[in-house]
């Protein structure tokens, strides 16, 4: 599974990068988990709000920082 976090840097992309660690190590599940600061290749997913997350190339957070529940829960569905 590949997880990428979206954002250049600031607290709420570090904070997004921290709940979706979390969220894996709880989950048990096995992830790449991969930041992504270069704004071509966030702009490139088609996300102009950051923090994002990515899952498997599927989009699933924009502009928010999502819960620990919501990470599980897209961890979940593969």
């Amino acid at each position: 599974m590949e997880i990428k976090v979206l954002g250049p840097g600031c607290p709420k992309c570090k904070q997004t990068e921290k709940v979706v660690i979390d969220a894996v190590a709880e989950a048990g599940v096995a992830a790449h988990i991969e930041k992504v600061t270069d704004l071509m290749k966030i702009a490139g997913y088609g996300v102009f709000g950051t923090p994002a997350v990515v899952v498997d190339g599927e989009v699933k957070s924009v502009g928010k920082i999502p819960s620990k529940e919501d990470v599980k829960s897209w961890l979940k569905k593969k």
